[in-house]
C-alpha cells in the first residue's frame, strides 16, 4: 500500500468508501469495449457502500483479505487468488478486513447496460458481524 500513486492509483471518490481506498484503471470502457478493468486498493477498516451492478462484476483478490458480502448472507472472506463472480442486481459490498489492507482486481462486464448503481453507506454494525 506503499507509494499508491506512484503505481498509478487515484483516490477513490469518498462518497461511496468508509475509509481510504485508490483505483488504478487497467482497461477503460469505450465505444468498442463494454468492460472496465481496474486495480481497487482499501486500506484496513475501508469498505465500499452498499451497490448493485446492472451487468456482473468479477472480483480477484490479489493481495490481504477481502470482506464480502450479498445482502441477506453472511460476509465471506476471501484472499489473494480467490475470485467471485456478482450477478446482476445482486446488492452487495465489499473492502479490507480490520487488520489487513486488501487489494482486488474489479471487472465490470457489459458496460453499454451501465457500470453501477451505489446506495447507502455500510454500517460499522454490518461491517463488524463476521
Amino acid at each position: 500500500m506503499k507509494d499508491l500513486e506512484s503505481q498509478g492509483f487515484k483516490p477513490a471518490p469518498a462518497d461511496y468508501f468508509t475509509g481510504k481506498a485508490f483505483v488504478k484503471t487497467l482497461v477503460a470502457m469505450d465505444e468498442i469495449t463494454n468492460c472496465n478493468i481496474s486495480d481497487v486498493a482499501f486500506e484496513p477498516g475501508c469498505r465500499n457502500n452498499w451497490h448493485t451492478h446492472p451487468s456482473n462484476q468479477i472480483l480477484m483478490v490479489k493481495e490481504g483479505t477481502c470482506y464480502y458480502q450479498q445482502e441477506g448472507a453472511p460476509i465471506q472472506r476471501l484472499t489473494a487468488g480467490e475470485v467471485i463472480n456478482v450477478l446482476p442486481g445482486i446488492k452487495h459490498w465489499h473492502g479490507a478486513s480490520p487488520e489487513t489492507a486488501m487489494v482486488h482486481v474489479a471487472i465490470n462486464i457489459n458496460t453499454e447496460r451501465g457500470v453501477v448503481n451505489w446506495m447507502e453507506p455500510v454500517t460499522d454494525e454490518q461491517y463488524n458481524s463476521l
